[in-house]
């Protein structure tokens, strides 16, 4: 049993209620709990000195905190933690959520991309937070690759898969690119492409690029420590992380504070470069999880949650994820079964389409 656990089963049936009152209005209204207000709503008559008391040894056991001497209590990140481990009830997933899900797979739409991105603007328009959803690598042989320049700063990569699938994936060149060197580019991949997925291709052109690298890293150290350049080594956003709902985030009701941890919040997202660490969230068995804070190690940011379900194709290997992010005070009962409906969807979307 975990500490959180043990902590639970230790409280009496008075300290549960008032522990379980603060969170719940917490996550209701995100403002501090008094005791006078808690008084009202006991189950039994007692004096607010006696929940002050109460909401005093619950502090001590690091399950609550005060902003201020007399603003009353919140939740700790632990004790959120404790209350979703032990006391979240789960509602029903409503028939309204449900539909407007399953308004996204209905179609005749082909292009699974295209549905995750609408299944990613739904779990966002449902749960009015920002979705993620971690699109499965398409991993069969390619036959054919095309570069098309869209503009000086766009362009749409066309692959052509050897099961017939066809991707269309809107990218941004490097600088200087023109249509002509796109495709000779395309020429030289076609050239060596025959039986080899994406994964092979990648995997030979890093070892030539690594093998270079160690090269450049010599000169490269030469002119950063003469003062003579910064060595950047960020690269492109990752194409299988759709992100959707940002502005439910951005726009919601708060103080400025509030609005610009959540701007760092997705300015940190988008500095991510390994979605793998997304995937990993969701490794550890079937299920929704449940990330608060700074165990959500995605975000270094620690005022957001992430509520994440895997998905799995037909041979029950977990291929993707679906999950939801928002603030702390997630309506966690009502968002689980949202994100765990909609990752059982996409799992049957991929496996049904092979």
């Amino acid at each position: 049993m975990s500490d959180a656990g043990k902590i639970l089963e230790e409280l009496n049936d008075r300290s549960r209620e008032v522990f379980r009152r603060v969170v719940d209005s917490y996550l209701l209204n995100g403002e501090p709990v008094g005791s006078r207000s808690l008084t009202r709503e006991m189950s039994e008559k007692i004096s607010a000195a006696t929940v002050r008391n109460v909401m005093q040894d619950l502090e001590y056991l690091g399950l609550l905190s005060s902003p201020h001497v007399s603003a009353g209590r919140l939740p700790t990140q632990e004790g959120l933690r404790m209350f979703v481990d032990g006391l979240l009830e789960v509602s029903n997933l409503g028939d309204a959520d449900r539909e407007m899900i399953d308004a996204t797979v209905t179609g005749n739409s082909q292009d699974v991309a295209d549905v995750l991105d609408r299944v990613g603007a739904a779990l966002s328009g449902v749960t009015r937070g920002a979705s993620l959803v971690l699109a499965p690598k398409h991993e069969a042989p390619i036959k054919h690759i095309e570069f098309v320049s869209l503009a000086q700063d766009r362009a749409l990569v066309v692959l052509v898969f050897a099961d017939g699938n066809v991707e269309n994936r809107i990218f941004t060149p490097p600088p200087g690119q023109t249509p002509s060197s796109m495709r000779e580019a395309a020429n030289f991949l076609n050239a060596l492409i025959e039986g080899k997925t994406l994964s092979d291709l990648r995997t030979r052109f890093s070892k030539e690029i690594n093998a270079r690298r160690q090269e450049i890293d010599v000169l490269a150290r030469e002119l950063v420590d003469s003062g003579l350049a910064v060595w950047d080594r960020e690269g492109d956003a990752p194409e299988r992380l759709i992100v959707r709902g940002r502005s439910n985030l951005l726009a919601a009701d708060g103080d400025q504070a509030d609005l610009e941890k959540i701007r760092e919040l997705f300015d940190d997202l988008e500095r991510k470069r390994d979605i793998a660490d997304f995937l990993e969230l969701a490794d550890e068995g079937e299920g929704v999880r449940i990330f608060i804070g700074s165990e959500n190690k995605l975000f270094s940011l620690s005022g957001s949650s992430l509520v994440v379900s895997p998905y799995m194709n037909a041979d029950r290997k977990i291929v993707g994820a679906v999950g939801v992010i928002g603030p702390t005070r997630l309506n966690y009962g009502r968002i689980v079964p949202i994100v765990d409906y909609t990752a059982q969807l996409v799992g049957k979307l991929i496996s049904d389409r092979g």
